[in-house]
C-alpha cells in the first residue's frame, strides 16, 4: 500500500442488511466528514468506495462481493474497503476478491479511517474476535448524529446476540450482546434531539437482551421508562423485540406512554412449534398468542408486524399449514417473509431434510398475500379518523404529495406546503389504497 492521501476524498457508501448496519454506516460517514471528507452517492465516482457487508444469508456474502466489483468497475483506480459482518465473519474470503483493498470488521472504525486515508499503519485485513472469552467488546457510544434527508434518526443501544438460533450467524459476526450504559444513551438521545429530529428509532442485534450485561443490570422497560419521564423527542420507537421479551410492564407503558409509538415488530419466524424447536427459538405459539392478543387489547390500534423465515429445513406441508392458520388468526398487521437460504457456518446448514425451491417460493407468495391483505385491512381501520403524521423532508415522487407515518407507521399522503415537512400534524385518513392512506391535514385556528 501506498503512503498517505491528499484530502479530501470523494467516498461512496453502500449498506446492505439491518438497521444496525445503517446505523453504522451513518457513524462511519459522521467520522469521515468530521475529517474532511466528501460523502457521495454509491453510483457516482469516487476516490473510496465502502461495502458495508451483510452476512445473513451465503446470498447476501454474493451481493457484498458484486458491489465491490462494481465499484472498482465504475473506478479502477479508486480503493474499496468492505466492513459489516461478511467482513467480520470470513475475512479471508473477502481478501481473495482482487478488486478488494482493506477488509476491516466491525468496531474498527479508526482502522476504516486510516485505510481510506490509504495510510502504512493499517493492515489489508484488520479485525478482532468479538467472542474472546474473558473479553467484552466495547460498543461505540459516539454514533451517528446525522442520517441525511431523514426526519427520524436511529440510536444503536444494544449490540451482539448470545441466543444462536440454528439459522443465524449474527452471534458470530456481532459477538457478545452488550449495552450501552443508560446515561450514554440519554445523553445521546439529547444531541439527536439538538439535531432537530422528530423520531428515534432504538435499535440493536438483541434489543430484548439490553442491561443484561450491566452493572447493575437494568431491562428495557426500565430505560424506556427513563426515556418516557425525559421525553426528548415527540416520538420514540422500538425497533424489534421476541415475544417472550414482552413483559405486562413493558405493554401496560406502551399503553400509557405519550412517546413511545404504538408500533412492535415481534420476529416470530414461524408458527408452528415444531419448527420453533428446530430454530431454537426461546417461545412456543401458545405464548407468542398470548403475547400478541395483550398487546391487541392494550393497544387496539398498535402495528404489530412480524418477520418469517419460510421453507425452513423440515417444515412439513402440515407445519407450514399450521404456520399460515396462526398467521390468519392473529393481530399481526404486517409480515416481512424471508424464503429460506441456507447461511454456512450455521446449525440449520447441516439440517438434511432440505425444502425444495419450488415448494418455498410457493409458501413465500401465499404468505406474502396474506401479509398484503392484513396490511392494506389494517390501513383501513383509520379511514374517518385522524392519525398524528410525521411528514417527511421529500415528497413522493410520483404526485408530489407530502408524505410520511403515523405513530403505528400507517403510510399517509396529504396536501400541504413544505411548512409542514419535519413536523407531525394531525391528518384525517379519506381513503385508502393498499398499506398507503390518503387524508387532510387539520388546520389549527392560528393557520386559517
Amino acid at each position: 500500500m501506498s503512503t498517505h492521501t491528499a484530502l479530501p476524498l470523494r467516498i461512496a457508501m453502500t449498506t446492505l442488511g439491518c438497521k444496525v448496519n445503517q446505523y453504522d454506516t451513518a457513524t462511519i460517514e459522521d467520522r469521515l466528514k468530521a475529517e474532511g471528507h466528501e460523502c457521495v452517492p454509491f453510483a457516482e465516482m469516487a476516490d473510496v468506495y465502502i461495502v458495508n457487508s451483510c452476512t445473513v444469508t451465503n446470498q447476501a456474502d454474493a451481493e457484498s462481493r458484486q458491489l465491490a466489483r462494481r465499484a472498482k468497475r465504475q473506478n479502477p483506480s479508486a480503493r474499496v474497503i468492505m466492513t459489516g459482518c461478511y467482513a467480520q465473519v470470513n475475512p479471508k474470503a473477502v481478501a481473495k476478491v482482487p478488486e478488494i483493498d482493506y477488509v476491516i470488521g466491525l468496531n474498527r472504525l479508526d482502522d476504516i479511517v486510516r485505510a481510506v486515508k490509504n495510510e502504512v499503519a493499517v493492515e489489508r485485513i484488520s479485525v478482532s474476535n468479538l467472542r474472546k472469552e474473558g473479553e467484552t467488546p466495547r460498543v461505540d457510544t459516539l454514533g451517528a448524529l446525522t442520517f441525511s434527508g431523514q426526519t427520524r434518526a436511529f440510536l444503536k443501544i444494544q449490540e451482539g446476540c448470545d441466543l444462536f438460533c440454528t439459522f443465524c450467524i449474527v452471534p458470530m459476526s456481532r459477538g457478545k450482546s452488550r449495552s450501552v450504559p443508560p446515561r450514554v444513551v440519554l445523553e445521546q438521545l439529547d444531541r439527536l434531539a439538538e439535531q432537530g429530529f422528530q423520531e428515534i428509532v432504538l435499535t440493536g442485534i438483541h434489543l430484548g437482551g439490553y442491561g443484561e450485561d450491566l452493572d447493575p443490570a437494568v431491562s428495557l422497560t426500565w430505560l424506556l421508562e427513563a426515556i418516557e419521564e425525559r421525553r426528548p423527542v415527540p416520538r420514540i420507537r422500538v425497533s424489534s423485540l421476541d415475544p417472550h421479551e414482552i413483559s405486562d410492564e413493558l405493554i401496560h407503558l406502551l399503553a400509557q406512554a405519550e412517546t413511545l409509538c404504538p408500533h412492535l415488530h415481534i420476529p416470530l419466524q414461524a408458527g408452528e412449534d415444531t419448527t420453533l424447536t428446530r430454530m431454537r427459538r426461546r417461545y412456543d405459539t401458545a405464548l407468542a398468542r398470548d403475547v400478541l392478543l395483550k398487546l391487541r387489547e392494550a393497544l387496539p390500534h398498535a402495528a404489530l408486524g412480524t418477520d418469517l423465515i419460510v421453507g425452513f429445513p423440515g417444515e412439513s406441508d402440515e407445519a407450514f399449514a399450521r404456520t399460515f392458520t396462526f398467521l390468519e388468526e392473529s393481530p399481526l398487521t404486517y409480515f416481512h417473509v424471508f424464503p429460506y437460504s441456507v447461511r454456512s457456518g450455521t446449525t440449520a446448514a447441516k439440517f438434511a431434510d432440505k425444502v425444495p425451491q419450488p415448494v418455498i417460493d410457493a409458501r413465500s407468495r401465499a404468505i406474502r398475500k396474506l401479509g398484503e391483505q392484513k396490511k392494506a385491512a389494517f390501513a383501513r381501520t383509520f379511514v374517518g379518523q385522524p392519525l398524528p403524521v410525521l411528514f417527511e423532508h421529500t415528497r413522493d415522487k410520483n404526485s408530489g404529495l407530502l408524505k410520511g407515518y403515523g405513530r403505528n407507521y400507517v403510510r399517509v399522503m396529504a396536501t400541504g406546503d413544505d411548512t409542514y415537512m419535519n413536523r407531525e400534524v394531525a391528518v384525517t385518513v379519506t381513503r385508502t389504497s393498499g398499506e398507503t392512506a390518503w387524508g387532510e391535514i387539520e388546520r389549527v385556528k392560528s393557520e386559517e
